[in-house]
Formats: C-alpha cells, structure tokens, sequence
C-alpha cells in the first residue's frame, strides 16, 4: 500500500512524541512492506510563529489530500494573547471542521502494569474498557461568542442532523463490542441535551435495537467513572461534556501518555493525536510519554488505512514494552527507573521488530 499522510508536529512535546511515532509507522512500513509517504507542515503555534496563523493554507491543503493526518500536540502560554482566531486552539478547531471529522473516539483500557500510576485502586481498574464517542464538530465551542467588559457568551446549538451522525457511530461501534451505549448529556437543565437525548434515543431504537441504550447525567457519569468504571462499554457524549469526562478517564489510565484517540468523518481520512496536550513545563527535556503518539498510530492504520495486522502489531508491541517495566515518568514508581522518550519509543521499535 502506498499511503500520503500529513504530520504536524504542532508545540510542546508535541515534536518529541511526534518523532516516535513516525519511527514506528517507518518500521511498520518497513516490516509489511507499505510505502508511507510522510509530509511535514506546520501547525498550531509553530505556524503562528513562522506564518503569522495556526493553520497556512499549505497545511490545510497538505491534510485534505492526505490519506491520513497525525498531529502531536499543539499551545501554550506564549501564545495566550494572540490575536482573537489566531491562537493555536482557533486552528485545531478551524482543522476539524475543514476535514469534517466529527466523532472523536477515544478508547480507555487500563493495563495491569500501569496500574500502580493511577490513584484508584487496582481492583477498580481490571477489566475497565471503555470507548468514548465524543462529538466534535458543533456545540459550545463552535457557538457565537461575545465579550464586553462586564459580560460574556457562549453559544451552545445542536442540529437534529449533527446528532444523529454521531449517534450512528456509537451504535455500529457498541455492535462490535458489547452492545452498550451510555448517552451522557445534562438533560434536566439544557435544552440541547434535550433534544441529544430525544434523537440518540430515536435513533438506537430504529437503527440498532440490539444495543442497550442507557441515558446519565454527566455529572452522575463524572462520579461513575471513578466509583464503577466497568459499567461502560461505549460512551457518548456532546463535545465540551466529552473533552472534560475523557482526561477524567485518563485517571484510569494512570497517565494522559497513554490515551491515543481518533477523529473521523463520514471517509475514511482522519485525523489521529494523542488526548494529552503541549506540556510547555516539560517540553524539551526528552521525558515526555510518547505511548499515547504511537497508539495513535494504531488507530491511523486501523482506521484509515484498514491495515488491522499492522495496527494489531503496533498495540502488541507498547504493550509488550510496558509489561516489561519500560516505563517513562508519568508511569513509573516513586524512586523508580524511568525511560526518556527515545527509550520508551526504541522499547515498542525492538518489540516491534521482535
């Protein structure tokens, strides 16, 4: 197979976590025998600094004739009072909507040698696998904002359509898993989780009446993810309710290193990021976790490029690694040893090729 994908290396750590992941998706190219073509752009802060935006027109351009566009991460504090659509965060939001990915899914799955990172206790964590939907592309985000100096707006508006796109995705992964969707939204006050659970409810009952459709309140699922995490399979949720409840999730992981996620659209093209952000306090000094970079990788390959051997290879081999102790900090016991993160990125490279 011969495949363009886009990378944008984006602030922070980004670049760091970024050049793991590529050395893995050049070994997996490697090993099974694919042509990945890998451009660079620039993106995120590291666009404003050398164009002026956070997205060029030649970045744009370069994703939407990739097959696939994996970003590292982007932000921070340099660039807070940047002009108001120029701050990194205005681009990877300007991105999702150019691409038209709207459901990001995010897939929680704690392993044993990690649990010791993680402030719950182990007996909570075992067996926990949950898969995020979260939608992406609409909501509060998106509103119309205004600002004086004595009062602010966000406007927070769902479409009927936007909802039951999203809602169908959950449903056709929940039939592929275990058949249980929970629908979180803030029914008793809003009235856009008004209407989400009106449609998600239609649609689940017309479209998939094999799946068990549970409806929560997020701030009963804030509390239920920490106190019985074993009780979800997919999740669903509008975009700020699941921005927030998945790095609660990362709890679960033990770290935000470790949480690949996915952005798709109606195609096959998405765009692929580890949930963790810039980290601008440790950016540049080679600690940073880079198992969630090349997690998204996995989920590239798989989803993408339907390359599911390749994909399969790719999770086999971080897990072999951190079964084997390498550990970066964010995972690592108190006064224990801890990988840089061209270690833990050449641990999964030798289980790879292993």
């Amino acid at each position: 197979m011969k495949a363009l994908i886009a990378i944008l290396p984006g602030d922070g750590i980004g670049p760091e976590v970024t050049a793991e992941a590529v050395r893995c998706l050049a070994a997996i190219g490697q090993k099974f025998g694919h042509e990945f073509v890998l451009e660079h752009a620039a993106f995120g802060g590291a666009a404003i600094d050398a164009h002026g935006e956070p997205l060029p027109t030649r970045t744009l351009e370069l994703c939407q004739r990739a097959d696939a566009v994996f970003l590292g991460a982007i932000g921070g504090p340099k660039w807070t009072d940047a002009k108001p659509g120029g701050r990194p965060e205005q681009g990877l939001l300007a991105l999702r909507k150019a691409l038209g990915v709207y459901a990001n899914l995010r897939p929680v799955k704690p392993h044993p040698a990690a649990f010791d990172a993680s402030p719950l206790k182990p007996e909570y964590l075992r067996d926990v696998d949950i898969l995020v939907v979260r939608e992406l592309t609409g909501g509060i985000y998106f509103g119309a904002k205004t600002r004086t100096e004595t009062s602010a707006s966000d406007l927070c508006s769902y479409s009927t359509p936007e909802i039951e796109r999203v809602a169908r995705v959950a449903g056709r992964l929940a039939c592929m898993r275990r058949r249980h969707v929970t629908s979180v939204d803030k029914e008793n006050v809003l009235a856009t989780s008004k209407l989400w659970r009106q449609v998600v409810a239609r649609v689940m009952a017309s479209e998939f009446p094999d799946v068990r459709l549970e409806h929560m309140l997020v701030d009963t699922a804030a509390m239920a993810l920490v106190q019985k995490p074993r009780s979800f399979d997919v999740l669903l949720t509008e975009n700020m309710f699941g921005d927030i409840l998945t790095d609660e999730a990362s709890t679960l992981a033990g770290s935000m290193g470790l949480l690949p996620s996915a952005s798709l659209g109606d195609g096959t093209r998405g765009l692929y990021e580890p949930i963790h952000g810039s980290a601008p306090d440790i950016a540049g000094q080679g600690i940073a976790n880079p198992y969630a970079a090349i997690l998204s990788v996995a989920l590239l390959l798989r989803m993408s490029l339907q390359l599911e051997r390749e994909a399969a290879a790719v999770e086999a081999a971080v897990n072999a690694a951190i079964e084997q102790g390498q550990l970066t900090r964010d995972l690592a016991r108190p006064g224990g040893k801890a990988l840089d993160t061209a270690a833990a990125g050449a641990a999964v490279l030798a289980a790879l090729r292993a």
